[in-house]
């Protein structure tokens, strides 16, 4: 949806991207507030998220060692502790928009998976599910970053609108909400609540969408879409907008019948 040659460089020729301090820090924010529910209510503390901080880094890096690449100059660990700090505080902000201690997530972290009548296959994770004892469904996803302006708040949605569909398609209950939890920028709450037409409407989109991947996949033609992201694309030196040369095509475009003939 952001732009197709993107879509193509990380899905097709599989370029490999260095490793981001954001998008790092957001996967061990996201891994404290997860571990936080193993303990009590009544313990899910600022304190108690604190002390998880480094031991999911770790956790982390044990996983990924290349992850040990984001500070190679921190000779005195000066880089990396500012790093944590920015990821403390966002913890501590999360604490000013929900109290854990109220909350018993039904699932955390939950992979969900189902496939269209279509054939086409959809999956995900979902940070965290909520069901209330009447039975309504919440999911509730973290965002580390500020939340969007208005104009783009509906594409941050979408996300959350594919989940429900999931959900929805699996268990046959659409979700009652969908909240998006920001973080950064001091902190907010985005909430939505869907209903069936919505989810319906985002699968006519998914649909529409993998017909395009399909056409793009038959032509070898992914154009770069230049976007407010572009600054923080690590493939710049491979976009023609930025004067780049992708890689050659890996896969065999199919030749339309009679092209050779004159």
């Amino acid at each position: 949806m952001t732009c197709p040659l993107l879509y193509r460089l990380r899905v097709i020729d599989k370029v490999p991207e260095p490793p981001s301090p954001a998008a790092t820090r957001g996967s061990v924010v996201h891994a404290v507030l997860e571990r936080l529910f193993d303990a009590p209510a009544g313990q899910r503390t600022p304190e108690a998220a604190r002390a998880l901080l480094r031991p999911e880094w770790q956790r982390l890096l044990e996983k990924r060692p290349e992850l040990a690449g984001l500070f190679p100059d921190d000779v005195d660990g000066a880089e990396l502790g500012r790093w944590l700090a920015e990821a403390e505080r966002l913890i501590e902000g999360w604490f000013r928009l929900e109290d854990p201690n109220r909350l018993e997530p039904a699932e955390r972290e939950l992979y969900v998976e189902t496939e269209l009548e279509s054939g086409l296959r959809l999956r995900g994770y979902v940070d965290r599910v909520d069901v209330a004892p009447t039975g309504e469904v919440r999911i509730v996803d973290y965002k580390t970053g500020r939340a969007p302006a208005r104009d783009y708040e509906g594409k941050a949605m979408f996300q959350m609108k594919f989940y429900a569909l999931v959900l929805w398609r699996l268990r046959g209950v659409v979700p009652r909400r969908l909240q998006l939890v920001y973080l950064g920028g001091g902190g907010s709450v985005v909430s939505y609540d869907p209903d069936l037409a919505d989810l319906q409407a985002v699968e006519r989109k998914l649909l529409a969408l993998w017909e395009a991947v399909q056409r793009a996949l038959a032509t070898g033609d992914w154009p770069a879409t230049p976007n407010r992201l572009c600054d923080w694309c690590a493939h710049k030196t491979l976009c023609p907008a930025y004067g780049g040369t992708p890689p050659p095509y890996p896969l065999t475009v199919p030749t339309a019948p009679g092209a050779g003939d004159r």
